[in-house]
């Protein structure tokens, strides 16, 4: 063994990309001329293996041991046919085909790691199945079965070794078997499965009505600035920021003031900032912005008190100290042109948001009132909304997705599953939840904030589901359950610290000659 693969053995890499960037780093030249090697060899040993198996076989390949059993790639072993099941379970593209081909061939070696850890500790156990119960489950392989029955004479026809090999596969999975099923059934008793199925209901539809945020009439902001003139006064000013001290900064000042040098030079030349190679010039803004050049709440006063052509003492700025020069005498924003209301609407929600929801919960309870007396669709008529519906849904708090072989499944119907605008992320608040299955049946809500919405709800229905969907829901969650703990038991086997874990370095070789190394 190379002393370089001795180094792998006792430091495995964690990743592909940790891989590339050793290789490049050591033989940039020789790794670039490889690159096109690389394709072809790649297609030849993993793209082809492992999504179409019946291409055939790959040369024997050991990629470690489990307390000194190998883990061995054979055409046709237990490392081989998991190869090919979860790679039946992707889609291979060019953009794809070298990291999921990675992906795939890592995923079975630590699936037959475990396979074989379970395989030991069952033994260990001293766990072996009926020879009869081995029997009875290899005379049900689709392979010998006619008709819907066992038919002796296709099991006649395979060798005496193939038989053997079927007979050990079937009493491992047993074991398999057996050992997931302990596991699972210590993780969730049958009361949990059955809690789970019972929580797909009651299933509610909805109609709904939202009010959104942005319907917050401009008058309302426009009132607001003339009662908060301050802050939104437009002003012009130009600065010079000094990060050494501010004992400089003065000396600069100084300059400027006695005729030395002109400010727009000075702010060239020394000032520190974005606005230095405009010669200080900071451009036009509201009062309001000036908070991020002076955080001072006195300091920014009395620089926003100057009127043009003044200069401003020294202040603190972020960066260290600045001084101002007034450009033009600060004026009112003028609320009539829509560029600068938007600008003044921005600062608004962010600052008063609370205003804004209060303004429209009013007109929701407004709302919600006529809704009450008139019924719900002759309010939304009278106020001119448009109706939004959704359901059957159960309470499905966070949305439950749960992802496998490249697929996003959900133990119940999920929100966003019925596309309305209005309730993006709403899977997530507590009091769209609460709300939505606490109100009677067909009586509006009371308003409720849910994101950028003002939202009144209105029960239509409500469905307690059958016995084949909580049955249904039941399973799927045992199956999700099964599914991780796959997960979890892969991760555990990787590292209890009895697997020589040689796969990096393995696959390498596999793809790499030694030529190009």
């Amino acid at each position: 063994m190379t002393s370089k693969e001795k180094k792998q053995k006792k430091h495995p890499e964690s990743s592909i990309k940790d891989d590339f960037i050793r290789r490049f780093k050591e033989r940039p030249v020789i790794f670039a001329g490889t690159i096109i090697i690389l394709v072809i060899v790649v297609v030849a040993f993993v793209f082809v293996p492992a999504f179409v198996p019946e291409a055939g076989g790959a040369e024997d390949l050991t990629f470690g041991t489990y307390e000194k059993i190998p883990i061995t790639f054979v055409p046709g072993n237990y490392f081989s046919k998991t190869r090919e099941e979860i790679a039946s379970r992707y889609t291979v593209d060019d953009s794809n085909y070298f990291t999921l081909g990675y992906q795939i061939w890592r995923e079975a070696f630590e699936q037959t790691v475990a396979h074989t850890a379970i395989l030991l500790e069952m033994k260990r156990a001293g766990y072996a199945p009926a020879a009869a119960r081995v029997d009875k489950a290899v005379a049900q392989l689709p392979e010998f079965q006619e008709n819907g029955k066992f038919s002796q004479a296709r099991y006649s026809r395979i060798s005496n070794s193939a038989r053997l090999a079927l007979w050990r596969e079937e009493r491992d999975a047993i074991i398999e078997d057996r050992y997931r099923e302990d596991i699972n059934s210590l993780r969730v008793s049958s009361r949990e499965t059955a809690f789970i199925g019972v929580m797909a209901g009651p299933e509610r539809s909805f109609d709904m009505a939202a009010f959104p945020l942005s319907a917050y009439p401009d008058s309302e902001v426009i009132l607001y600035v003339q009662n908060n003139p301050d802050l939104f006064k437009v002003v012009h000013f130009s600065m010079i920021t000094i990060k050494s001290s501010e004992r400089e900064a003065r000396q600069i000042l100084a300059s400027i003031q006695n005729g030395t040098t002109t400010f727009e030079d000075a702010a060239r030349t020394q000032s520190q900032d974005n606005y230095a190679d405009s010669g200080g010039d900071t451009g036009v803004k509201l009062a309001y912005e000036m908070v991020k050049e002076i955080p001072d709440t006195q300091e920014r006063e009395t620089v926003l008190s100057l009127q043009r052509g003044g200069y401003s003492g020294i202040v603190k700025v972020p960066d260290g100290w600045g001084f101002f020069r007034c450009e033009e005498t600060p004026y009112p924003a003028d609320t009539g042109d829509t560029n600068t209301l938007e600008k003044i609407r921005s600062y608004y929600m962010e600052h008063e948001r609370g205003r804004v929801e209060d303004w429209l919960i009013s007109r929701a309870e407004e709302f919600a009132a006529d809704a009450k007396e008139a019924g719900f669709d002759t309010a939304l008529a009278n106020s001119g909304l448009e109706k939004r519906s959704f359901g059957p849904l159960p309470i499905n708090y966070g949305g439950n997705t749960f992802f496998s072989g490249g697929y996003n499944y959900n133990l119940f119907t999920p929100l966003n599953s019925f596309s309305v605008e209005e309730l993006t992320n709403a899977d997530t608040s507590e009091i769209f939840w609460r709300t939505a299955f606490s109100t009677p049946l067909n009586t509006p809500s009371t308003p409720v904030v849910v994101n950028n919405y003002i939202m009144v709800f209105y029960p239509r229905e409500e469905i307690i589901p059958d016995s084949d969907k909580t049955s249904s829901v039941e399973n799927f969650y045992t199956y999700w359950l099964s599914y991780f703990t796959g997960i979890h038991l892969r991760s555990f086997f990787s590292n209890t610290g009895k697997l020589d874990d040689q796969f990096i370095s393995v696959f390498f070789r596999q793809l790499w000659s030694p030529g190009n190394e």
